[in-house]
């Protein structure tokens, strides 16, 4: 049984079915890039190691409600490994759901790694439905580059340092334009600093962690980035899913 989501502002609701959630969800513009992360009341971004962790069934549901909008999923090799994701394929019901609103059945997945650290022999390549993207830097190593080039189309987006911005220009110049992106903080914070994001999806787990876990954003320095609240929802198990839209 699916978790219950209520509204609780603007215009409270009780027990929002999917495509209610989903017209929550729904992006703003034809060109979109949405952060989703759960963090603990403390700030803790991960426990034991795992966002997956912090997060209830509540911010499941809305998680995977989420990606439906998306033509690619944004994410970076350290939440790859760290979270241990598999090929993403949607069954038939959702593909139907997106090609009635014009979207392709099954999103791309884009992964940013500077060092091309990622194994060109695990189910994320070799089991994907549509062929994955890499991002990484001109100094990559050429060994790695050529053999993640046998499972995917890796692009530069940058020489030291990645530059969001050339992500963005070309993802949209693949057509692919509107971006759910789950991490990690490296990924996060750069897209900050940047100041090219346009919504933050943010769940608030109902617990202390203490600990040492990290922030969902980090960057050198800090690049503050104004944002405004447009939405809340609660989960049954007293999780908060809060929606931010960046203030222009």
């Amino acid at each position: 049984m699916n978790a219950r989501i209520d509204r609780l502002w603007p215009d409270p609701a009780a027990d929002l079915d999917d495509e209610r959630i989903l017209a929550e969800y729904t992006p703003r513009s034809s060109s979109w890039t949405r952060f989703n992360f759960v963090e603990s009341l403390d700030g803790a971004a991960t426990h034991e190691g795992r966002s997956g962790g912090l997060g209830g069934d509540g911010d499941r549901r809305v998680f995977e409600l989420m990606r439906r909008w998306a033509d690619v999923v944004l994410v970076g090799a350290g939440t790859i490994r760290a979270e241990g994701y598999g090929a993403m394929r949607f069954d038939d019901e959702v593909a139907a759901w997106r090609r009635a609103r014009g979207i392709a059945p099954q999103p791309t997945m884009a992964i940013v790694s500077g060092r091309l650290d990622l194994d060109p022999a695990s189910a994320v390549f070799t089991e994907a439905s549509v062929r994955p993207v890499v991002f990484t830097l001109s100094t990559a190593p050429a060994d790695r580059r050529a053999a993640l080039a046998e499972v995917a189309d890796v692009r530069d987006a940058g020489d030291d340092v990645l530059d969001p911005r050339r992500v963005l220009t070309d993802l949209e110049s693949l057509g692919l334009r509107k971006v759910h992106a789950e991490g990690g903080p490296t990924l996060f914070g750069s897209f900050v600093a940047a100041g090219v994001l346009n919504e933050l999806c943010l769940t608030l787990a109902p617990r202390l962690e203490a600990g040492r876990a990290g922030r969902i954003a980090t960057s050198a320095p800090a690049e503050p980035l104004g944002m405004r609240l447009a939405g809340i929802l609660r989960s049954g198990d007293d999780e908060l899913l809060l929606r931010y839209l960046r203030v222009t």
